[in-house]
Order: C-alpha cells, then structure tokens, then sequence
C-alpha cells in the first residue's frame, strides 16, 4: 500500500517510458520481418516481457539492452513452441499473438491468468477460422486458454463478427500478409477505439506493407508480402501522459511530458484536447506540450468509444472538476483488466464523489463545495490504470491509499518514482 501526499501548485517536467501499444506491435513487425530489427525505445515492462518472450518460443531472437531492442526475424517462419505459451493478463499480446502462432505449423496453447481467462476473443477465433484455422477455445467460452492447430492461413476473404476490441482486427491485420491468397477482412458492428487501428497501419506500413482500407474502415484488403526489417524509434506512451497532464489539472499547476510527440501515432494523446475543454491551457513545446491547469475545472459530456485506456484518468479529473461530466460509449471497459466502468464507479464513491455507474457509461458530479472528497482505501483489482488513476486523485484529496500499487509494472514499472517527480 503507497499513501498519495496532497501536493500544491506543480511545476515539474516529466518524460514517460516508450508507448505499449506501438511497442507490441514493432514486436510483432519486426518478428514476422526478414532480417534485423532494431527497436528504439521501447517500454520494458510485465506486458511486453509476455510479448517478447512469446515471440522467443516462437523462433524469434530478441536481444534487449537498455532503451534499444534488436529482433531477428524469420520472415514469417514460426517455431513451435514445447510448452504452452502464457501471456497473464495481457490482452493485446494474446489476440495478437494468436494469429501469429496460427502462421506456424503444429500444436500452440496460449494461456492466461485467471482474469485473461473471462476475457473475450470469440470474434477473432471466427475470423481466423474463415482464413482456414483450426482454433477452439478449450473451456467452450469463447475465452482463453486456446488450443490451435497451426497450418498457415488460407487467407481470401473473412469476416470478423464484430469490432467491440480493436484488437481482434489488428491481430488479424498484422498477420495478412503471410496468407497463401491475398487476405480480405471486412468487420461487422460498431468498431470501438479506431485509432488503434490506425496506429496498427502505420506501423505496417514503417515496416514496408501498405494496407488498403475502405473510407469506413470496415473493410481490408491485405497485400502479400513480407515486412522489411528496419530501425523503427516508438514514441513516449500517451495513456502513461495522461497521469502527468491530469495531476497539472487537479492541483492548476503546470506538467511538461517532453517526449510524446505532435502529432502522434496515439489516439490517447487526444486526451490533452478534453482537458482543454475543461479548461486547461495547453502549449507545444519541443517535442511535446505543457498542460497548465485552471482555477476551476469544469465537467463535459464526451464520447469516450476511441480512448478507452485514459476514461479512468478523466473520471479522477472530472472528480475534481464542476458541474457534471458524463463520459459515454464505454461499455467496452468492462472486459478490460477488470471492470473499470465499474471499478471507477466504486472507488470514486468511496471518496465521496456523487457517481453513477450506466450500462455503458459513467456520470460524475463534481465538486461541491458543502460535502468535501475524503481519503479511502483504494482497491486496484490488480490493474495498473487503476492504481495510476487513483494517484492523481491523492495529490488534492488526503488520505488516499493505494492498495496493490505494485500492478504499475503492467506497463509503467518506474511510475511511483517518476510520480515523486511531481513534488520536486
């Protein structure tokens, strides 16, 4: 347990680790490529540790020193592994690396913690079926563990039934280009958080494979090919920044996060642009920008479908903030590390925040000035946004304890001492 010391006005410039979301997919760029990659900057933590070890059972040589990573990859070419390959509470490396283990020839069991285990991954089981794989998942439920019998894919045309986690698409975009045909995927419903899959295009195409999308994103054609090996630099994670501009927010101090850049691959950079509608003033600065926070926050109604991972950092903010804020389109939290729609809803609660928890979205009262926030013993359900989150509420309200903080390590293993960077 981590107590969170009220801070005052903040002054403080802080750099954050390399983003996870490109980090896992350069990893999987440069595994599938011909020859050496080199990765500059990438976020080392238990998530990408999963990846990368995963990607070593599968044949593929990492080689880590300090902020540089060289992949040697096998130009598609996949080892079967002599064990099962366990991936914990990472979501993003099993979807994706589901696919990548169905290029191989063979046997492959990918398995998780318990939580990873009522994570859904259905919908991607169905589209690789229609590129001719043979997966099931082993408790009937359409979750991990799964159970593949790898023969390459077939590749045509398939269909994912829904886009509720970007994921599933980007795991089968990454993949494509290994098909025996050129791949064609087109994606039933709604899909959720699209600037992921943005940045999956994008780092594809860095790595030589240029996707052909329709206007609506809906539907691909996958080019055959084989990813070019090269040196590829990631970006400062967004989501991480969020902690950082958020606590400039609450305390009307002033952040500096040097090394996310403008304009960035990250749909979560965006987040800067709903604390200026709060009110905050934002400033470009070298490679990256300045929040300064208001006097007064006030609350917004924003549709949050594209930014799921920094909702907890916004309802913390909203917390402090007056009048209401309602933050909509989120239903997709609740198959997330935990139940963070209504995680949020309990833990804000416990502080004395007015808070109601929808089917798919939050709705938060701010400040009010006759009955104070309060300390509260914060249970994080073991998720590292959680814990993140509840830190930034620590730094106007006192008494907030943090339960479990050591769950950072998902994706932001040195956050505690670059947090205590805030009172310097």
């Amino acid at each position: 347990m981590i107590e969170i010391k009220p801070a005052g006005k903040i002054k403080a410039e802080v750099s954050v680790p390399g983003s996870k979301s490109i980090t896992q997919r350069a990893l999987i760029a440069a595994a599938l490529a011909d020859g050496e990659s080199t990765l500059i900057g990438p976020l080392e933590s238990e998530d990408t540790q999963y990846t990368a070890g995963a990607l070593q059972q599968m044949g593929v040589t990492v080689e880590k020193e300090e902020h540089r990573w060289t992949v040697h990859g096998n130009g598609g070419k996949i080892a079967t592994p002599g064990k099962e390959i366990f991936l914990g509470n990472n979501g993003t490396a099993t979807r994706f690396l589901t696919s990548v283990a169905a290029l191989g020839t063979g046997v492959f069991k990918i398995s998780g913690d318990e939580r990873m285990a009522e994570r859904p991954i259905l919908p991607l089981m169905q589209a690789l079926k229609g590129w001719g794989v043979d997966i099931a998942s082993i408790n009937n439920n359409g979750c991990p563990p799964l159970l593949i019998k790898a023969d390459g894919l077939s590749g045509g045309k398939t269909i994912l039934p829904e886009g509720k986690s970007s994921q599933y698409l980007s795991s089968m975009l990454l993949v494509g280009p290994y098909a025996r045909q050129e791949a064609e995927l087109d994606v039933e419903g709604e899909i959720l958080s699209l600037p992921y899959v943005f940045m999956t295009l994008a780092v594809m195409d860095a790595f030589g494979i240029r996707v052909e999308a329709n206007e609506a994103f809906n539907s691909y054609k996958i080019p055959q090919g084989t990813y070019n090996a090269r040196e590829y630099a990631i970006e400062g994670d967004a989501s991480n920044a969020s902690y950082f501009y958020a606590a400039a927010a609450v305390t009307g101090g002033e952040v500096t996060v040097p090394n996310v850049p403008v304009p960035s691959l990250q749909g979560d950079a965006a987040f800067v642009a709903l604390l200026a509608r709060m009110g905050c003033q934002i400033n470009k600065t070298g490679e990256g920008l300045m929040v300064s926070g208001p006097e007064e926050l006030k609350g917004i109604t924003i549709d949050m479908a594209d930014m799921p991972d920094v909702v907890p950092t916004l309802a913390v903010v909203a917390s402090q903030a007056k009048g209401r804020t309602t933050i909509k389109n989120i239903a997709h939290l609740r198959i997330k590390e935990c139940d963070r729609l209504h995680v949020m809803a309990v833990e804000l609660a416990k502080m004395g925040v007015r808070v109601r928890e929808l089917d798919d979205a939050l709705i938060i009262e701010g400040k009010d000035p006759d009955v104070p926030m309060h300390g509260a013993e914060i249970n994080t359900y073991n998720d590292h946004r959680i814990a993140m989150s509840f830190a930034v509420a620590g730094l106007t309200v006192p008494g907030v304890k943090v339960l479990g903080e050591e769950c950072v390590a998902k994706s932001f293993p040195d956050f505690w001492e670059r947090f205590a960077l805030l009172y310097d």
